[in-house]
């Protein structure tokens, strides 16, 4: 059942050939016999159900939602209203959201099926799930491997069909990295396209709510409903929503023009099965007469430093709040204010946390704030203009969504680096703050999945989503 799209499943649905409750059913024993990858850190068994009996009857009454009987895992950033949210965290124990973020919110308007919360690395930072308070995530292809960060839960949940679709979040590429690791599509919409009223903050300019599926025609309809205004949310757009289900399909005839980055695919960085993958489909672009180009990006090797400049600035403002005072988790080993801050602090956030807030204070501090923040800030504008720009001539740029598959666990614990490299090809579109999607480019010698990442304008999510799937149907 997990294998084929939501329209395909709808169909059953109102047809009578299948219930909701089955499906939630099917699911769940899906997450009981993959506990062991570590993917969820709460299942909603009985809310689910309950939720499915009340689809089911609106299915009889013709009065069901778009979504009726997806169902969905959400990643452990996202608020849903009575349940645990810790952000794959020590310091938020105990803490049980009073509200619902607006896009899941939406999902439950129009009757989508809320599964559980997924595992994830610790606030949104890290590329392979190992940061998590709960453990890492393991990979379904390959148990000794990584699912990818930092919404690995997110990513696993899917490959195995613990629920159809989930909602992760993308800075730097929490979303497309872990859906080329674990064989997925993953879109990570425009800056502004989804609100973020609900997910908690890593980093404030960059963060993105983004969705997992196997199916683009599923990615199409989720951000149909959760895409679009929102008045608990200052800096989403208020630009018209799409009908993105409805315009997937392009005409037989239409030709592209793609780019796509000399420095990306002609690295010594890049593992050299996912080059060759690469060119192959290049090649085949160019076979079915779109044209494809290879251009050069001045500021290529400007953007992961500037990324992680701004990223770990605005996760040490915005992971202040944490401090064991009003919620979550408060150490015992405390005589006064100061160590009650110190302490708790210290004992409830991982060490990947703490790190990227030590750099971010230091970022900030007024004697490197000029030749750090606001050198990046500045920097920041030139790599987005100089990518704006390739659109005025190029439909799409076309690039790897990583630079190598799937890494063992603990492969890179001890380099943070290395780790941060994970990130090479996927934050260029969060700098740029522009859309961007993962999908399936083959396997390795491995077996293992490789992703092909493309990239397009502002607010063009609807040809991104109407090519990958072309692309993916050329196959």
């Amino acid at each position: 059942m997990q294998s084929i799209t939501y329209s395909e499943i709808r169909q059953q649905l109102d047809q009578g050939k299948l219930t909701c409750v089955e499906l939630t059913q099917s699911h769940l024993g899906v997450i009981e016999k993959k506990k062991h990858l570590n993917a969820f850190l709460s299942v909603y068994n009985e809310d689910a159900l309950e939720q499915a009996k009340r689809v089911d009857q609106k299915i009889k009454d013709g009065k069901a939602g778009k979504l009726a009987g997806l169902v969905v895992g959400l990643k452990d950033l996202l608020c849903y209203k009575d349940h645990p949210l810790q952000g794959g965290s020590k310091i938020l124990n105990g803490y049980i959201s009073p509200y619902n973020a607006t896009a899941v919110q939406r999902l439950l308007d129009e009757d989508a099926i809320i599964i559980g919360r997924q595992n994830c690395d610790e606030f949104g930072m890290g590329s392979s799930n190992e940061n998590s308070a709960f453990g890492p995530t393991l990979n379904d292809l390959d148990n000794s491997r990584v699912p990818g960060g930092s919404s690995g839960g997110s990513a696993v949940a899917v490959q195995t069909g613990m629920c159809q679709v989930s909602l992760g979040s993308d800075t730097g590429g929490s979303v497309r990295q872990p859906s080329a690791f674990c064989g997925l599509v993953g879109l990570k919409p425009t800056y502004s396209r989804i609100s973020r009223f609900g997910l908690a903050a890593y980093a404030s300019s960059f963060d993105c709510i983004g969705i997992f599926s196997k199916h683009v025609e599923d990615i199409a309809l989720v951000l149909e409903v959760i895409a679009g205004a929102d008045d608990q949310d200052s800096t989403v757009s208020r630009r018209e929503v799409e009908k993105y289900s409805k315009e997937l399909g392009q005409p037989k005839n239409k030709k592209f023009n793609i780019a796509y980055f000399r420095e990306a695919v002609e690295t010594d960085a890049l593992q050299p099965e996912i080059k060759n993958a690469i060119e192959k489909k290049i090649h085949r672009l160019k076979e079915e007469g779109h044209t494809v180009e290879a251009i050069d990006f001045s500021w290529n090797e400007y953007v992961l430093p500037t990324y992680y400049i701004l990223a770990t600035a605005e996760a040490s403002s915005n992971l202040s709040r944490f401090d064991g005072v009003r919620y979550g988790f408060r150490s015992e080993k405390t005589s006064d204010l100061t160590s009650l801050f110190k302490k708790t602090r210290s004992e409830g956030f991982g060490k990947e946390v703490q790190r990227r807030i030590l750099l971010g204070t230091f970022v900030l501090s007024s004697d490197y704030y000029d030749a750090y923040y606001s050198k990046a800030q500045k920097v920041r504008r030139l790599i987005r203009n100089e990518i704006k720009s390739v659109f005025e001539k190029y439909d799409f740029i076309l690039m790897p969504t990583t630079p190598s598959t799937a890494f063992k666990l603990g492969e890179h614990s001890d380099n943070p680096v290395e780790m941060y490299l994970a990130d090479l090809f996927s934050v260029q579109a969060n700098v740029a703050g522009i859309p961007a999607i993962s999908i399936p480019c083959g396997e390795d010698k491995q077996g293992l999945p490789i992703g092909m990442q493309l990239l397009a304008d502002d607010f063009q999510e609807r040809n991104l989503l109407s090519v990958s799937k072309m692309i993916l149907e050329m196959d």
